[in-house]
């Protein structure tokens, strides 16, 4: 007998974890890569632009540069970076720059 599985998602609480200023410029490069993650993985599917999303198609209209999104998708992006920053954080790591290498 095949007894169902139960799944229970517990992600961190990342609510009262706070991340300076400076790491926005961290955040929208980490949003950035995200979005092409994704397009380069969809693109790989057989997926191309279009006006509207068509699954049977596969035609998408996120499938441009992350600068040309609305804003709208970029803050999904930016809140999939800002979740992965603050678990680091979260979890006792420290994101300090480095010099050597300027962003």
């Amino acid at each position: 007998m095949n007894k169902e599985k139960k799944y229970c998602p517990a992600p961190l609480e990342l609510g009262n974890v706070k991340l300076p200023e400076s790491l926005s410029p961290l955040t929208e490069r980490i949003a950035e890569n995200i979005h092409e993650v994704w397009a380069k993985s969809r693109m790989d599917e057989g997926w191309t632009y279009g006006n509207e999303r068509n699954d049977r198609k596969k035609t998408h209209p996120c499938l441009i540069p992350y600068s040309e999104l609305p804003e709208i998708e970029k803050e999904y992006d930016r809140n999939t970076a800002l979740s992965a920053l603050k678990m680091v954080v979260k979890l006792g790591y420290r994101i300090i720059p480095d010099e050597e290498n300027p962003r």
